[in-house]
């Protein structure tokens, strides 16, 4: 458990680092979540009054924001600047003077119009590193339409994929994978503009479009249908080149996952399966063989899953070295001895909710040995830091404050 009030941050290893955060939703703010696990100062500048539209979306808490807000808002402060308001542009100018990243979502031209944008921004300061997810990128012909993670999802070619091939496409998991993906490649590109600012002294903007996060993780996909021709379909639980590597169920009403990638793995399997037959010189014992007669490959692994219970079926896998896991609903994610073992949920006190209670989120990935993230609070009442970081970056006095407050810029 981790207590915000008493935890003692150590520096971590983008300490230094100074971010502001002008964006909304999950992508672009999830990139900058992540600097923040590693230690960099994350201003989270959000609009007076609403604030983030993620601190209202999902399950709302006593404290009046959302699950959403207080996970994904963790270690940033926030700082309210209305960007439209002149008054308000000029002072984010100021900001980024002292600034080494700024994230933003906004549809394409939108910072623009406000005066904001990447030629206006790098006169104030040429060592900014700028990250921009958008729905399409900077450019091309889409550039100015509007997107989220399922419309990513759906133009960069995962949603054709998911389903069966008789019935309608379906979510693929999650509609914001798009945006948790785009915002680890803002990150990434944070960080590779950075080292290469150390050379030049020059700042550079990293462009990502949401769907291209997603286009990029679709293995042979692209490549196979060039070469081939091939315009791979929905399979279900399945797999393309490699059978049987699917979903399986069990006697118990729950369902295991077997991944057979080569024909080793594949008589393992038969071994275990009481028909050894099958795998070497028998009828399925190159993947080529398995590949023509999948249904009946998947057919025959679930009749024999179907017989045990899941957790005679793990053992009985692993014993046998068959790569294997179960399906695991979030309940028993929280009951896994690995996941305990691994800290992969972090419990951490929120104050702002009476009873000081604790609010179970997922741990910092990745993992370093000697320079660890870490959760150090969850996300921040809006504007808490506001006075704070206005003081500490650009040296602003109470009624210089007070007066960007009467004129609504903060």
């Amino acid at each position: 458990m981790i207590d915000p009030q008493s935890k003692t941050s150590s520096r971590g290893p983008l300490a230094g680092i100074r971010v502001l955060d002008c964006a909304t939703f999950i992508a672009g703010p999830y990139c900058a979540t992540f600097l923040a696990e590693f230690g960099a100062e994350v201003v989270k500048v959000e609009q007076p009054g609403p604030g983030d539209p993620t601190r209202k979306f999902g399950t709302p808490t006593p404290c009046g924001d959302s699950l959403v807000w207080l996970s994904e808002g963790r270690n940033k402060k926030s700082l309210t600047i209305d960007l439209k308001n002149a008054e308000g542009a000029a002072l984010l100018k100021r900001l980024v003077e002292k600034a080494d990243v700024l994230v933003e979502n906004f549809q394409p031209g939108t910072l623009e119009r406000w005066g904001l944008g990447w030629q206006e921004l790098k006169k104030h300061n040429p060592r900014l590193v700028m990250v921009r997810i958008s729905a399409y990128g900077q450019t091309g012909p889409y550039s100015p339409r509007p997107g989220f993670g399922r419309i990513a999802n759906a133009f960069g070619g995962i949603s054709f994929l998911a389903g069966y091939p008789d019935r309608p496409p379906v979510t693929p998991g999650s509609a914001t994978l798009p945006d948790y993906l785009s915002g680890m490649y803002g990150a990434m590109g944070a960080l590779v503009a950075l080292r290469a600012r150390e050379h030049t002294g020059e700042g550079q903007v990293v462009d990502i479009g949401l769907y291209e996060s997603v286009f990029r993780i679709l293995d042979e996909l692209a490549p196979a249908y060039h070469y081939t021709g091939l315009v791979r379909q929905r399979m279900g639980p399945g797999t393309v080149n490699v059978v049987p590597h699917s979903h399986y169920p069990t006697n118990d009403s729950r369902w295991i996952a077997i991944a057979c990638t080569n024909d080793k793995i594949f008589a393992r399997l038969a071994e275990l399966m009481g028909h050894p037959e099958w795998a070497g010189h028998g009828k399925w014992g190159k993947v080529a063989q398995r590949e023509a007669e999948r249904a009946a490959v998947d057919a025959a692994v679930g009749e024999w899953t179907g017989r045990h219970s899941r957790e005679d079926l793990l053992e009985i896998c692993s014993r046998g070295e068959v790569p294997c896991g179960p399906l695991y609903s979030i309940d028993e994610i929280f009951t896994d001895p690995q996941y305990a073992a691994r800290g992969n949920i972090a419990h951490v006190r929120e104050p702002r909710v009476p009873g000081n209670p604790e609010f179970a989120v997922p741990n910092v990935v990745p993992r370093l040995s000697e320079t660890p993230g870490g959760i150090n609070w969850l996300g921040p009442a809006l504007g808490a830091h506001t006075e704070g970081v206005l003081q500490d970056w650009i040296g602003l006095g109470p009624a210089e404050i007070a007066a960007l407050r009467q004129s609504g810029a903060i």
